[in-house]
Order: C-alpha cells, then structure tokens, then sequence
C-alpha cells in the first residue's frame, strides 16, 4: 500500500489537543510531504498547536475533521475510550489511519476496525514506540543467549503527587489499566507469542471513585503456549514512591535483566553490561516508519496479529480481576 498521489502534499488531520497530539504536529510538520489542514480537540488547546503549526483550520468536534475530503491521513491522539469510534469513522470516510494504544476496548471491536481497513485498502497503524526503544532492540539482540525462555517479568511505577484532573486517572476515559497500558503485554507477546491463560488483580484508591482514582496496581500472571510464565505490572498514583521501569528474561542458559535504559546479559561466562541509551525521539521513529510505509511501501514494524491477541489478552486480563478466576484464551 502506498500513497497514490505521489506528486501531491498527503494531507493530515490531528484529532487531539494534549502532549502527543502536540508532538506528532510538531514533526509532521517538519515533513515536506505532509501538509497540515486541520485539527480537532479542546478549541483552546487546539487553537494554541495550530497558531504554532500554521494549521488552518480548527475543529471543536473530530466528527467534522474526519469526513473532510480535503484530509487523507487522520493521526488520532485523543481519550482511550474514543479511539475505536473515531477510527472507524476514519476508516469509513476513507482515511488511513494513525492511532495511539489501545485500538479500542474490545477485541470484537478491534477486529472489526481491522478488517475495516483491510476490506478498504486503508493504513490502519496503531503506535507501539515500545518496539523501537532501545531496551527492545537489545533483547531481540541477545535473546538467543538466554537459552530456552523460562519466566519473563516487565513492571513499571509511576509516582504522582498529587495526580493531576486529567483522563488518565478516570477509568470511563481511561479504561482497563492493562488495555490502556497495552505496550506492557504487547512488548512481551512480540517475544514470546500466544499465551494460553491469564490471571490478574487489580486495585484502586481514591476518594472519588468510580468515576476517578489517585492510585491503581494492576498484576497479570501471563502462561504462553510455550510455557514461558511472565509477571506483568501497571501501577501509577500517590501510594507509590519509588519509579521503576524493569524487565527482567531468565532462561537456560542466562538472563537479561533491565532496570531502566541499564541493564545486563548474565550467562555461565560472567555479565555484560548493556545501554539501551535514550527513549526520546521514538515517536518520531515511530512516524518515520509509517511515512516510509505511505510513500515507499516500507515494511511497519508493527502488525496486526500482535497487537489484537495483546488486546485480547488485556480483556482476559479484565475478565480475571473481576472474577479472580483463570481466565483461558
């Protein structure tokens, strides 16, 4: 698939007004092939990254920027729950499609919007900067090294005090932790492939709860096909203290552990040290990519495959929590 009108500008349109919507202005924008025609969100918000960017026309409503004829690429940045709606309106008006994690809610959903864009020939990219970065690229690395993959753990925490008035702390726009953290499985699937069964807890603290929290842990026992056995964990809020970001792959013949962008290959010869070097500039890979894709046909280093059975194992994930049963898939 790539973009016919070679000869021509391929128009963008911006749904979302915060951070990533802003970033992914800021470097379309500095691309000759792309022109900038429109932008939905908050009109304040919205108003502010069009002044800067020059783009022409606002919408306060993203109903109105995605049937634009004037608009061949819609690259989607707004609330979790919105996303699976707005792409298939996208997608039904004709538009290739860029669109932050998680693709929508459901698996059922997220199946549909898939065959959608194939059925249509249409792009339909969901971002996963996390297979860019550089603690993944040093793992598919040194996999092999490892041996035969035992237990597999990946944990993040995010301290915030106070935690700030936004979606992301209001489950209805937030959704699912574990949806809306898909990266966390995704990274791990890419590695390992099917899992078989999911267990998992989740809890809350707030005063305002349901309708927002202050803090949220969310563990998952993966089982894969292979057997491999994986921890995974999403905590976020005011009862944490101490950030983290780790994985750690124990095997046969080794380990890799990563705290961070530092980490270590650990085998019966000694330990390596290993940098992953800096996450900044991933979303900018990330765009590159799909660019590449439009107009050259290069490959993306997504694919749909994954990206549906990681969201299939975060409703199972949703499923075992409520439930506090095994949930198989």
């Amino acid at each position: 698939m790539t973009y016919a009108s070679l000869n021509q500008p391929m128009r963008v349109g911006v749904v979302g007004s915060g951070f990533v919507a802003k970033l992914r202005t800021e470097i379309l924008s500095q691309d000759a092939r792309i022109k900038l025609v429109a932008i939905a969100g908050n009109p304040k918000k919205a108003q502010v990254i069009a002044q800067e960017f020059n783009i022409p026309k606002v919408h306060q409503y993203w109903s109105e920027l995605v049937v634009r004829p004037d608009v061949d690429l819609v690259v989607i940045c707004n609330v979790n729950r919105d996303h699976g709606t707005v792409v298939g309106q996208a997608l039904r008006s004709g538009k290739h499609v860029i669109i932050e994690y998680p693709l929508a809610f459901q698996l059922s959903e997220a199946e549909e919007l898939v065959k959608l864009a194939q059925k249509r020939n249409l792009l339909l990219h969901v971002e996963h900067i996390e297979l860019l970065g550089g603690v993944h690229q040093l793992v598919i690395e040194h996999l092999a090294k490892v041996g035969t993959p035992f237990y597999a753990r990946y944990s993040t925490k995010s301290p915030q005090r106070p935690v700030p008035d936004k979606w992301t702390y209001k489950p209805e726009l937030f959704g699912f932790p574990l949806t809306a953290a898909v990266s966390r499985l995704n990274r791990i699937i890419v590695l390992f492939g099917k899992v078989k069964s999911v267990s998992c807890q989740l809890r809350y603290s707030g005063d305002n709860l349901p309708r927002q929290f202050t803090s949220c842990v969310c563990n998952a026992q993966l089982q894969f096909e292979n057997g491999v056995l994986a921890d995974i964990s999403y905590s976020k809020g005011e009862n944490f203290w101490q950030p983290e970001r780790a994985m750690e792959l124990q095997g046969s013949k080794g380990a890799l552990i990563f705290s961070g962008d530092k980490g270590k290959l650990i085998t019966a010869d000694g330990e390596m040290e290993l940098d992953a070097g800096t996450t900044r500039g991933l979303f900018k890979k990330d765009t590159e990519n799909v660019l590449a894709h439009l107009f050259t046909g290069t490959p993306l280093y997504t694919n749909h495959e994954s990206i549906l059975h990681s969201l299939a194992v975060a409703n199972a994930a949703e499923k075992a929590a409520a439930t506090q049963q095994v949930i198989m898939i």
